[in-house]
């Protein structure tokens, strides 16, 4: 049996009477009242034990028995320690109490808990740390606060590390963390990785990563050992737009102390991807870079990969980090301004910043890391407009900006990059269906047309291949055609090609391996599935394996060594499907779904944008 509480009583209680003077509340045993005065306003009662007792928690009660033994402290009462803290030829002590500084720091609760001679003793000297810091830590022990300020956190972060304050440091990685910037963050990176603080360091790293072309430019990169920066521009997770920015960081870097430092400017070329830098951009480097000129190795070194770019007439490398497909606009009952990005890798759309303007029909590429859109229409119960507009996306800032317009609009135009200028290719505008083709330079920001096409082709498919422009099918308004032609910059002409096997107008064309595959189509009767792929040295076509959906105006890419479809039109209406093509195997295979279906969209790949540039994404992305 559970033993029997007493009534408490009073010199004014009577008999049978369990309340007092002191509150009041339910009581089990008579279910008459207690009353409780202000100072257990505090008190929380969670449950009886069923044992007839009840189970009281005040929650205030450790930072009250702190807020105690700091004002214990500060009249010198029960310490039982002298910390003497020196630096400097200057001495600062300070009485505490062992069991608080044990309790909030592993360090000292090691030196008083164990055999350390510090164990019983009276006074321990600290040295070579900042008194006003240990100040700070003796402060945060008793009072569980801390402030932390831009001239004196390092100073703390480095005094919390050494006497295992977590709390204290986490505040001043905090801290540091967000007061990141290009001037300051290769130092502070250093700092950390000195100190042992990994997640400081680590986020400093990836500071650096992203914003490399502004790192670059600050005082602290120019302090880096040839070591330091051989580490930093071998990683593939820098996001640059173009690998021309990691070759500037370099010779800027051998610049700044030529006599010293051009004895390193081979071994950093040899961690610069010089397969991915324009060719166009290389040229210039070595018939103008002065640090080059100095340098007769590494010239020669460049001449040769030169060279075999020429001669072989490669395009640029894959550029470094994550690639994403990017996919804009679209049509779905109205143009869309939507713009997307898919990684195949995690499976996952990232939802970035829509266009200025609705747009159907589009072109897209990537060059130099940034995305382009050129052309198309604005196509909506209130408006049906063709576009001249050529857009550029910057993944590092996920903003969009204008760059000088088309010498016509072009609905439904073919696009493709070939020697670092964009080309143009046919479309419509109105009943008018052109067979002119345009091109643009990004160094002057202005369109020329070249040599035009034999006949005029409005969803054509266009795609650049061993520094030639390809074109082939596409519709002049009455013809739907299964021709192709191939654009030589260099002679400023067009040859035809052997015909594809099928009309095809609204189709893919992709060059993968050094050759091209035309992709599905409409050939004015129904959508189609069938592939076939173009031989360039052999000059001829051949059938692949088909699609598992028929598809027109769909979007192509190629990502990773295969060719991916998305979206598209058929008898079913606006698709959503996204398949890959793997040609080892001949073979196709559904990917997944875009989060909304659409045909006459522009795709491209590039870079994944900055995640501090994106909105926050929706749990569904």
């Amino acid at each position: 049996m559970p033993e029997k509480l007493p009534a408490p009583r009073d010199s004014k209680s009577k008999k049978g009477d369990n309340s007092t003077n002191i509150g009041r509340m339910h009581c089990p045993q008579r279910k008459k009242r207690l009353t409780w005065d202000s100072d257990f306003s505090a008190i929380a009662v969670p449950s009886m034990n069923g044992s007839g007792y009840l189970d009281y928690t005040v929650e205030t009660h450790a930072s009250r028995a702190l807020t105690v033994m700091q004002e214990f402290r500060r009249q010198e009462m029960l310490c039982d320690l002298v910390l003497h803290v020196t630096y400097k030829d200057r001495t600062v002590d300070f009485k505490v109490h062992k069991v608080v500084l044990a309790s909030c720091s592993p360090y000292f609760r090691a030196m008083f808990t164990s055999s350390f001679k510090e164990h019983c003793a009276p006074e321990v000297t600290l040295r070579d740390v900042c008194p006003q810091m240990v100040g700070k830590l003796i402060d945060f022990a008793y009072t569980s606060h801390i402030t932390v300020g831009e001239k004196f956190v390092l100073h703390l972060l480095l005094a919390a590390m050494r006497y295992q304050i977590e709390d204290v440091a986490k505040a001043c990685c905090d801290f540091l963390m967000k007061h990141l910037e290009p001037a300051n963050v290769i130092g502070i990176s250093r700092f950390a990785e000195e100190i042992g603080c990994t997640e400081l360091h680590q986020r400093s790293r990836e500071y650096i990563n992203t914003h490399f072309n502004e790192v670059t430019k600050e005082d602290e990169f120019f302090s880096l050992t040839h070591c330091q920066l051989l580490e930093l521009i071998s990683q593939d997770s820098l996001k640059v737009l173009c690998e021309s920015e990691v070759y500037k960081a370099c010779t800027d870097w051998v610049r700044w102390d030529t006599e010293g430092r051009s004895q390193y400017l081979h071994a950093l070329l040899n961690a610069v991807h010089i397969y991915a830098l324009p060719p166009k951009f290389l040229q210039n480097q070595l018939l103008s870079c002065p640090i080059l000129s100095k340098a007769n190795s590494c010239k020669d070194f460049l001449s040769k990969i030169f060279q075999d770019m020429t001669l072989r007439k490669l395009p640029p490398g894959p550029n470094r980090g994550t690639q994403l497909i990017y996919v804009a606009g679209g049509y779905q009952q109205h143009s869309l301004s939507s713009m997307e990005a898919y990684d195949p890798q995690r499976n996952v759309w990232l939802k970035l910043s829509d266009m200025a303007s609705p747009y159907s029909g589009l072109g897209a590429c990537a060059l130099f890391g940034l995305l382009y859109t050129v052309g198309g229409r604005n196509l909506s119960l209130q408006t049906n407009m063709e576009s001249s507009a050529l857009c550029c996306y910057n993944p590092m800032t996920n903003q969009w900006s204008q760059q000088a317009s088309l010498n016509v609009p072009r609905n439904r135009v073919g696009v493709g990059v070939v020697d670092g200028c964009i080309y143009a290719v046919g479309g419509s505008q109105g009943p008018l269906h052109h067979n002119t083709v345009e091109r643009w330079d990004p160094e002057s920001d202005r369109w020329s047309f070249v040599c035009p096409m034999a006949v005029a082709r409005l969803g054509a498919g266009v795609a650049a291949c061993g520094g030639a422009l390809y074109v082939v099918g596409g519709y002049d308004g009455q013809t739907r055609w299964n021709t192709a032609e191939k654009y030589q910059p260099d002679t400023n002409s067009w040859h035809q090609l052997a015909p594809m096997s099928t009309i095809r107008s609204g189709l893919g064309l992709v060059c993968l391996n050094s050759y091209l595959y035309a992709i599905g189509g409409y050939d004015g009767r129904s959508q189609l599935c069938s592939v076939e792929r173009y031989n360039i040295a052999k000059n001829q076509w051949e059938p692949r394996a088909p699609m598992q959906t028929c598809r027109s105006a769909h979007g192509v890419t190629v990502y990773q060594g295969r060719i991916f479809v998305l979206g598209g039109f058929n008898q079913q209406g606006f698709l959503s499907s996204i398949e890959s093509y793997c040609p080892d195997i001949d073979g196709w295979a559904f990917v997944t779904n875009m989060p909304v279906g659409r045909s006459g969209m522009g795709v491209a790949v590039t870079m994944e944008p900055c995640p501090g540039s994106l909105p926050e994404q929706d749990e569904d992305t």
